[in-house]
């Protein structure tokens, strides 16, 4: 009985935990799914410009290029089932039938701006130009809006398919948001590359001749190495030495000079010595 208060209290604080996180999760979902519904309001702005600049784009089109009648079409249907859902939901986070019309439409607008690269006196138009400059900065402010609304649906996704969390989210039914993706097909597509065929040069020795049976593309068979004879060094010369270019000529020895007067030859009479008596 004594041990009674004791396991009374350790009940008390686990039950009083266990409220505080119920809340804080809860609270944390509340929050995670309001960022996701905000972030989605900036997304649909760039919508909605999207939709403005549409109409005047066509008009444009249509006063050029008449052959693209069913284009055009199919962007005016798009755009006006795209923008009678929008009203629908009233800012709130897409479903997934208003994700997939924004990609098809994403995807048709697409494909005009190419098929009119055919059209020069479109593509000088200054009011063509100036939509097609607008509706540029706008996908690109749809991309980045895309990113970031993704990002807080993964966030908010993960936290409802998780345990212990995911209690919390049934018992309150917090559901799985919509990603908003684009899944076009010519985006995805890796793009091909090609390395071209491996060439030869005819001049080169051991070469396969092209077009001899061996299919364009495909890599050259290996070829044996070839064997080259054996054979012994030639025996080293002496060297010689080297002579200089030009010879030097071997000149006779001259004693050198010590002045500009010359030295008289020596004289054979006998010495005889001054006389001082006769001078006066």
């Amino acid at each position: 009985m004594e041990f009674l208060p004791i396991i009374l209290v350790v009940i008390l604080l686990v039950a009083v935990g266990g409220v505080v996180w119920a809340i804080g999760a809860y609270n944390g979902f509340i929050k995670q799914r309001n960022l996701i519904q905000e972030s989605w309001r900036q997304v649909d702005v760039e919508l909605n410009r999207r939709y403005e600049l549409i109409p005047n784009l066509l008009e444009t089109v249509r006063a050029f290029a008449a052959h693209e009648r069913n284009t055009l079409e199919g962007i005016v249907r798009l755009r006006t089932q795209a923008q009678q859902l929008a009203s629908t939901e009233r800012g709130a986070v897409p479903s997934a039938q208003r994700a997939q019309l924004e990609e098809q439409l994403t995807s048709a607008v697409r494909g005009l701006m190419v098929s009119v690269e055919a059209y020069p006196e479109l593509r000088s138009n200054q009011n063509f130009l100036e939509l097609q400059r607008q509706l540029a900065e706008t996908e690109d402010r749809i991309a980045a809006g895309r990113r970031y609304y993704n990002a807080n649906v993964r966030n908010y996704n993960t936290r409802v398919e998780s345990v212990p969390s995911s209690l919390i989210a049934n018992s309150f039914k917090f559901e799985k948001a919509t990603y908003f993706e684009v899944n076009e097909a010519e985006v995805r597509r890796a793009p091909e590359v090609n390395f071209g065929e491996i060439s030869y040069r005819g001049d080169a020795p051991g070469a396969p001749a092209v077009g001899g049976g061996q299919q364009p593309g495909a890599l050259p068979a290996p070829q044996p190495p070839q064997q080259v004879p054996y054979q012994a060094p030639a025996p080293q010369q002496q060297a010689q030495p080297a002579q200089p270019p030009f010879p030097q000529a071997q000149q006779p020895y001259q004693p050198p000079s010590y002045g500009s007067q010359a030295t008289p030859p020596p004289s054979n009479e006998p010495y005889r010595p001054p006389n001082y008596d006769a001078q006066g």
